[in-house]
């Protein structure tokens, strides 16, 4: 495996295209969730962010992180699929645990779908841990539950 160094910042306005395109191409987008209106979001405050892993100046790797001033959260945590096993998933999670840190949040948690088991093991590779909690969700737009 051939890590090479990321360098990490945050998301910028000409950042934003190319970073819809990443999540496409690594299945994350989902019909119910505008992946522009995710990015505003998480760009509007200063609990939340998205940051981006360049490889040479190209987007290779991204993790929207945010806190709720308790616990920390991570959703998009994408790598570019023709750059994989290189090192860019274990790089981008120890950018948003630091930032996490730096805002004194304790906790990481994240949310990843039962079938998806190379997302699981990745995750448990990075010492994370099934939680006993169980989640439940309620869209508060009126719409069906997915």
């Amino acid at each position: 495996m051939s890590v090479s160094a990321l360098t990490i910042d945050a998301i910028q306005d000409a950042d934003v295209e190319p970073v819809v395109a990443l999540w496409q191409r690594c299945s994350l987008t989902r019909p119910w969730n505008d992946p522009h209106a995710d990015i505003a979001l998480a760009r509007r405050r200063d609990n939340s962010t998205i940051l981006i892993g360049r490889d040479g100046g190209a987007i290779v790797a991204t993790v929207m992180v945010g806190h709720d001033g308790h616990r920390g959260w991570v959703y998009y945590v994408a790598v570019d699929p023709d750059g994989r096993k290189r090192g860019h998933g274990r790089v981008i999670m120890a950018a948003a645990e630091d930032w996490l840190r730096q805002a004194g949040i304790a906790k990481l948690q994240l949310l990843v779908r039962r079938e998806n088991a190379q997302a699981n093991a990745f995750y448990q590779s990075l010492g994370f841990e099934e939680s006993t909690s169980v989640m439940f969700q309620k869209w508060l737009d009126g719409r069906a539950p997915t």
